[in-house]
């Protein structure tokens, strides 16, 4: 179960980590503007798109994952297979915001793929 709660920290830091690109962007478009940080995300090109982007999809992505492992902990299925389903999601998401940053579109798509089956095997795996 602790390899789970891990997991699931680390799950919840990755937007805020995929945020420091996102910060760089803005500060290299005339500053970090924090009065209206969302107008200037909206202005962001190339790199900082993607980073935007990258950012946004972490969170949509811990929407699921969040749930997963509470009810794998919740159930009490916290197996072995269980937990190498949380850290395959973890390390396809630390890969995808990676892949984003870089412009890899296809293998972007085939790593978000591997980190959202992982999310929904977990929940499988309760019923």
């Amino acid at each position: 179960m602790t390899t789970l709660i891990i997991c699931l920290f680390i799950a919840a830091l990755l937007p805020f980590i995929a945020k420091v690109p996102v910060a760089l962007a803005m500060n290299k478009l005339g500053g970090y503007n924090n009065k209206y940080p969302r107008a200037q995300q909206a202005e962001l090109t190339g790199f900082g798109a993607r980073a935007l982007a990258a950012h946004q999809n972490a969170f949509e992505s811990f929407i699921i994952f969040a749930p997963a492992v509470l009810l794998a902990i919740s159930t009490q299925n916290t197996g072995v297979f269980i937990e190498q389903l949380a850290i395959t999601h973890v390390i396809a998401r630390v890969l995808y915001n990676i892949a984003y940053l870089m412009n890899v579109g296809v293998i972007r798509t085939v790593i978000w793929a591997v980190g959202i089956l992982s999310s929904f095997t977990i929940i499988f795996q309760c019923i």
